[in-house]
């Protein structure tokens, strides 16, 4: 199981990041995944839709050469058998044999996606593997898996909008800020 560095915050139900704060922890992230690197060149893989800002900000505070790939998971609930059951699928992937690589996705949900990208990843036998998130929500975990930097911790069970993160109807993407807002019926699109 992977053990969280370079994390702190707990953001509690109702709960907002102000672009400051947001900034100041980017960061701290920053240079933590710097000191890891030891400016060796960096393969950086982002998660589409969710993480491209986040990663765009923390690409910028990482001090070493990086090569961003983009990958956008598929992510579908089917049933099997009377039990229902989440089908992940990613189109291609970067060939990262021998390479430093850096997963970055802004939310770590339940981490059946990111589980499952970083098993494909690591399939290609890269020299290291790891994973930063932005929004750490343990307590949604359905898998063992934590990252290895994550900006802040949430027990919300909300939907986090701002910085990238869209509510389910597309909008508040380009707010500054995140915050929290309440889930309407049933959850969809947990990662």
């Amino acid at each position: 199981m992977r053990r969280g560095r370079g994390g702190k915050g707990n953001g509690k139900r109702g709960s907002t990041f102000s672009p400051a704060r947001i900034a100041t922890r980017v960061a701290e992230l920053g240079r933590h995944i710097s000191r890891a690197c030891g400016g060796k060149r960096l393969d950086v893989v982002i998660t589409l839709d969710r993480g491209f800002v986040f990663a765009a900000d923390l690409i910028r505070h990482i001090d070493a050469p990086a090569v961003c790939h983009f990958v956008r998971a598929e992510v579908r609930d089917v049933e099997q058998g009377g039990h229902a059951r989440r089908e992940v699928a990613f189109e291609g992937g970067p060939d990262v044999k021998g390479r430093d690589v850096l997963l970055v996705d802004a939310v770590l949900d339940s981490g059946v996606t990111q589980e499952f990208l970083l098993r494909r990843l690591g399939e290609s036998q890269p020299r290291s593997l790891r994973l930063a998130v932005l929004l750490d929500k343990p307590e949604q975990r359905r898998v063992g898996l934590e990252p290895d930097y994550f900006g802040f911790r949430t027990a919300s069970n909300g939907i986090w909008v701002g910085y990238g993160l869209a509510a389910s109807n597309g909008m508040g993407r380009n707010e500054k800020g995140l915050s929290v807002k309440p889930l309407a019926g049933k959850r969809r699109g947990q990662r």
